[in-house]
């Protein structure tokens, strides 16, 4: 485990410290992801917390609402369910189901603007933390 997923972990836990919590690591490839989000799986374990790791590889609205309901409606609290898979996981429907969200990149992909973190998976043995938001995008993104 690194400091940057201890980082996300510690992070996403002063804001999100118990009960039901749904958080989605998601980027351009969703293997890519899957790595990712068992890096973070670890990190969050080894502060103490239940996670549930799912990877979806739904790329439409009703397939991510399936994971997550299924979670919701499960009677177990205090635990995190912790989504792998597509940038589908932050489309534009489906983004407000996660407190928290992770989009992973490698090299010069973009970042996804409504991540609360953005890693870079470059070298997955050595991941980095990005502070990015709109005035770090190419000035032809979205055009």
């Amino acid at each position: 485990m690194t400091d940057a997923w201890a980082d996300i972990a510690t992070e996403f836990l002063h804001f999100y410290p118990r009960g039901k919590r749904l958080l989605a690591v998601a980027g351009a490839d969703a293997e890519r992801s899957r790595r990712a989000a068992d890096d973070l799986s670890a990190a969050l374990a080894a502060a103490g917390q239940q996670v549930e790791r799912e990877h979806s590889g739904a790329s439409d609205e009703a397939g991510v609402r399936e994971v997550v309901t299924t979670f919701r409606e499960s009677p177990k609290s205090d635990t995190i369910l912790l989504v792998s898979g597509p940038a589908s996981l932050l489309g534009e429907r489906t983004r407000g189901m996660w407190n928290y969200a992770v989009w992973q990149l490698a090299g010069d992909e973009p970042p996804h603007t409504v991540a609360g973190s953005i890693i870079d998976m470059t070298d997955p043995e050595h991941p980095q933390r990005r502070f990015a938001d709109y005035c770090s995008l190419p000035a032809s993104y979205g055009a």
